[in-house]
């Protein structure tokens, strides 16, 4: 499986492919989409999803993940990158993409092993999961931890779903015995 993950910004988008085979990840390419902070927002917008549109024909991914922002002290801000996360979002999906969404501590805690990592430590096991990788930058570095967050994810759920068991069912059901 081939997974993109991206780490929406109106500024800069960070990308970063990985293939997932069973437990294994590969690097495969990472980097960030920039838009003209000079144009209009709905030029940078369509910047944006030109540019993930361009990655994804390069690099051919069969799911994708996006990181889900949370809310900044500045309204306009938050506006602004929950615009830049419904590209991200909507891109993948135009293209028939399965496309996961992950709290950032959520991302932290599957890579890192903690929810409260810091950027430093995700850049750092990233690159240990990943040997050989070069990264771009630190929005790809998180680019590429979403990627392996959603990785591990699917390989989970593909171990339940080998096994008959339906994820949800099985948590409603230790619940009730409790």
């Amino acid at each position: 499986m081939r997974v993109l993950g991206l780490d929406p910004g109106l500024r800069r988008t960070g990308w970063g492919v990985i293939d997932a085979e069973g437990t294994r990840l590969v690097h495969v390419a990472n980097g960030v989409i920039t838009s003209d902070d000079k144009a209009e927002l709905a030029d940078r917008l369509v910047q944006l999803h030109r540019g993930i549109e361009a990655v994804m024909a390069a690099q051919e991914p069969d799911e994708a993940a996006v990181e889900v922002s949370l809310a900044n002290k500045n309204p306009a801000s938050t506006l602004k990158l929950g615009m830049a996360r419904g590209i991200a979002l909507l891109t993948p999906a135009l293209a028939g993409l399965l496309v996961g969404e992950y709290l950032p501590m959520i991302v932290k805690k599957s890579v890192v092993g903690t929810g409260h990592a810091t950027k430093e430590q995700v850049q750092m096991m990233v690159q240990r999961l990943l040997p050989g990788c070069e990264i771009k930058n630190a929005d790809s570095a998180d680019a590429l931890a979403l990627a392996i967050c959603h990785a591990h994810n699917r390989e989970t759920d593909r171990k339940w779903t080998r096994g008959g068991e339906d994820p949800l069912q099985m948590a409603l059901a230790g619940r009730r015995r409790r």
